[in-house]
């Protein structure tokens, strides 16, 4: 659904494992954010992208995956769809995965580009996942995609072994620091405040070790 004069179209694009057993009146919640800013009443009506080409807003029930390719016409207010789509998602996803937003400026054409204007086109990479273990093992999958995937046009892949240690070593020490914060912010032990654990650490990546 295209909003009038939008100046963007926003293409929004990610495959979402699903926790098993999550009722799809959850899913359409999850999603609420996305079919209501497209004006529609629930997620059949804002499950269509705005291309038809384009599946939309889909669940397999078999797979259990959210599958998301949908476009539509909107602003730079669509940045706080993108926050709540997130927080949304975290709760029934079952492990972590990307999600793509590429905003495309559709006041740019060909004349503009011509003249040197520089277009609003913009990109953004989400993460989402159960827990931030979780979203710290798709980004690390992804950065580890990427950079092989680079390296490998000048070296063999049995040769980038180090390379991977080396990012997985960052990692680590991102996820170490974040359960450090986690329990700076705990009541000590005995004083009733919780048990023992990571304070919502969630668990540690693997291959990070």
């Amino acid at each position: 659904m295209k909003k009038d004069n939008a100046p963007f179209e926003i293409h929004v694009h990610g495959d979402v494992p699903i926790k098993p057993g999550t009722p799809v009146q959850a899913i359409q919640d999850a999603l609420k954010p996305l079919w209501r800013y497209a004006g529609a009443r629930n997620l059949n009506e804002g499950a269509a992208s705005l291309y038809e080409e384009e599946p939309g807003l889909r669940y397999d029930s078999e797979a259990h995956r959210l599958q998301l390719c949908w476009t539509v016409g909107g602003d730079e207010d669509f940045r706080m769809v993108m926050e709540d789509l997130c927080m949304n998602l975290n709760e029934i996803s079952a492990s972590g995965s990307p999600i793509e937003v590429t905003f495309y400026d559709t006041d740019f054409d060909e004349e503009d580009e011509a003249s040197g204007a520089q277009s609003r086109d913009d990109f953004v990479m989400l993460f989402v996942g159960p827990d931030p273990g979780a979203i710290m093992q798709a980004q690390r999958d992804l950065l580890i995609h990427d950079v092989v995937n680079m390296m490998e046009r000048h070296f063999d892949g049995s040769e980038l072994s180090g390379v991977v240690a080396e990012i997985d070593k960052l990692f680590s020490q991102r996820f170490d620091n974040l359960v450090s914060s986690l329990e700076l912010g705990k009541p000590p032990r005995g004083s009733g405040g919780g048990g023992s654990g990571h304070g919502g650490g969630g668990r540690r990546p693997r291959h990070l070790h």
